[in-house]
């Protein structure tokens, strides 16, 4: 017979396994940012959003806050180095005002953590306190994670294209929120609970979207490949049908060649 304990460890040990490839997940979205050397409308809030939801669990996860947590402090930990790479590379490929706003939302997100880190770890609270006090946090940004790519699903419905809402980062998503949501059910923890399940049905929700707008963003796609082989081939053709004023001249001879 399979214990409590022995169920919560293995629902949190898989929990480590689908949230790392969670992480992983948006490896080529960002393969193709790193080829065109443009972020195009590929926004950062789901990746600030991770990255800050990461932090946050990463101080809940330490042994002066919530003591035997190492499978939650493991992953969000990993989760953390994977998602700043993800926004260095924001901030390297794209421009302008869409640069300085990626910039100032981490420098805010990074200042809050330390301050929330400053905060628990200096005033004198008990575990169960200072456990209430992040896992609150934890819990409002743990929702506003799984909630950031609302903007991109807006743009979905209005474009009726998914390509810019990776499949992978949606499935991801969904067997993460519900594999943390077993985890949290067994110990009954709410600040893993709630987070997760939101997570749950917004995920459900893009899953819908791709089924929904699949056909249409394929069409969208060829239709985008047509037109740019079109204008090749024109370009190709006007090229070949405009000539020189020497290569008019060697067709036609100039009236003075003609006199002699």
């Amino acid at each position: 017979m399979v214990s409590a304990d022995q169920a919560k460890t293995v629902a949190g040990i898989l929990g480590n396994i689908i949230s790392l490839a969670l992480f992983l997940s948006p490896l080529p979205t960002f393969v193709t940012i790193c080829r065109r050397k443009t972020v195009e409308r590929f926004s950062a809030a789901p990746y600030l959003a991770a990255l800050l939801n990461c932090l946050l669990w990463v101080l809940y996860g330490l042994p002066w806050v919530h003591p035997h947590s190492p499978l939650i402090l493991t992953i969000n930990g990993a989760g953390t180095a994977i998602e700043l790479a993800y926004v260095i590379l924001f901030l390297v490929h794209s421009e302008g005002h869409k640069r300085r706003r990626i910039a100032a939302a981490f420098l805010a997100e990074l200042l809050f953590v330390a301050a929330a880190t400053a905060v628990v770890l200096n005033l004198p609270l008990d575990h169960h306190d200072r456990s209430l006090f992040v896992g609150c946090l934890c819990v409002v940004f743990g929702a506003l994670m799984y909630a950031a790519p609302l903007s991109v699903m807006k743009l979905v419905i209005k474009t009726r294209s998914v390509e810019f809402l990776p499949l992978g980062l949606s499935v991801a998503s969904f067997a993460n929120g519900l594999c943390w949501t077993c985890y949290a059910l067994i110990g009954f923890d709410l600040f893993i609970i709630i987070p997760n399940g939101v997570g749950v049905i917004l995920a459900a929700v893009q899953l819908v979207l791709h089924a929904v707008f699949h056909k249409s963003t394929q069409r969208q796609i060829a239709a985008r490949r047509s037109t740019v082989l079109t204008v090749v081939t024109v370009n190709q053709d006007s090229d070949k049908m405009t000539l020189t004023p020497a290569q008019a001249n060697g067709l036609h001879p100039s009236p003075e060649a003609q006199e002699k």
